[in-house]
C-alpha cells in the first residue's frame, strides 16, 4: 500500500518531504474507529518510512532489483491525533549513510504542528 501522495523537496543523500493527503476513504478508517476515525500510529510511521525509503533509493544503482527493508525504529513518539482532512508532511534527513544502509530521522506534521516523529535505520537489500 503506498501511503506517499508527493515529494515535494528533495536534497539527494541528505533530505526529503514528502506528503499524504488523509481522506475518509481511507480503508482503515472503517474500524479505527467507528464515528472517530483517527489514523493509526503505525500507518503514520510507515506512511514516514516510505518516504525515507525514497531518499535512500536514489542513491542505488539498478534499483529495480532492490528493495528497501527497514531494520530499526527508535525514540518513536506520537504527539497528537491525525483525522480525515488533514495533511500530513513529512520531513526526514539522514542522520548516517554506509554503502546499503541509512540512519534517519523524521517528523510529521498537520498544519504545522508535530503528530508523530521517529528515527528509524534501513538498508537496501536484493529482491
Amino acid at each position: 500500500m503506498l501511503l506517499v501522495d508527493r515529494i515535494i523537496e528533495y536534497d539527494p543523500g541528505k533530505r526529503i518531504v514528502g506528503l499524504k493527503n488523509v481522506t475518509i476513504n481511507e480503508p482503515f478508517f472503517q474500524g479505527h474507529y467507528p464515528g472517530h476515525p483517527v489514523m493509526p500510529g503505525v500507518l503514520i510511521i510507515e506512511a514516514m518510512a516510505q518516504v525515507g525509503g525514497l531518499l535512500m533509493m536514489d542513491a542505488i544503482e539498478n534499483i529495480q532489483d532492490k528493495v528497501v527493508s527497514f531494520m530499526s525504529l527508535d525514540n518513536v513518539k506520537w504527539r497528537r491525533p491525525v483525522t480525515p482532512g488533514d495533511q500530513l508532511r513529512f520531513e526526514l534527513e539522514v542522520l548516517q549513510l554506509r554503502k546499503h544502509v541509512c540512519r534517519m530521522k523524521g517528523s510529521g506534521y498537520v498544519d504545522g504542528h508535530l503528530v508523530a516523529e521517529a528515527e528509524m535505520m534501513a538498508r537496501i537489500v536484493d529482491k
